[in-house]
């Protein structure tokens, strides 16, 4: 199963954003608080139109409270500008229960969070610009995931 995981999400119309992309995928979407935004915003129903009903979406209190629901066949994979690999060098087709973690859209995820996990950090290449849109960067990365695991089937 595929798990999207929004690390303290800011701004609620990337992850209404997100969310459409989890449902158009069969992932599921996690957040962790603090959120920046009520999941009743207008933004947030808006950017995940009429769909945000049918999203898979689990709210969690903290990353350990997540990360110890997930369970011992999780694997983690975190995207950060400051990741050591590339995305496409990552194997998103064999982790039975795969997690994207993304971090907050103005800071990313914390470095003590990503030290926790040194060979599973990985970046989305950019050049011109020092960040993606969070959306986007789920998207990218998502379908990827996606792609590789259709390779299987």
């Amino acid at each position: 199963m595929l798990n999207i995981v929004l690390y303290q999400p800011e701004i609620p119309h990337n992850t209404g954003a997100v969310g459409r992309l989890c449902l158009a995928t069969g992932a599921r979407l996690h957040l962790i608080k603090p959120l920046g935004f009520s999941l009743e915003d207008k933004y947030l129903k808006r950017s995940g139109l009429d769909y945000w009903a049918e999203v898979q979406v689990q709210v969690w209190d903290s990353w350990e409270q997540m990360r110890d629901h997930a369970g011992p066949k999780a694997h983690f994979m975190f995207i950060e500008c400051q990741g050591a690999g590339t995305y496409w060098q990552a194997d998103l087709q064999s982790p039975e229960e795969l997690y994207l973690v993304y971090g907050p859209e103005t800071s990313g995820i914390p470095t003590q969070l990503m030290d926790q996990y040194p060979d599973q950090t990985w970046h989305i290449p950019m050049q011109g610009t020092r960040s993606l849109n969070l959306s986007t960067a789920v998207a990218i990365v998502l379908y990827e995931a996606v792609r590789q695991r259709s390779l299987t089937t």
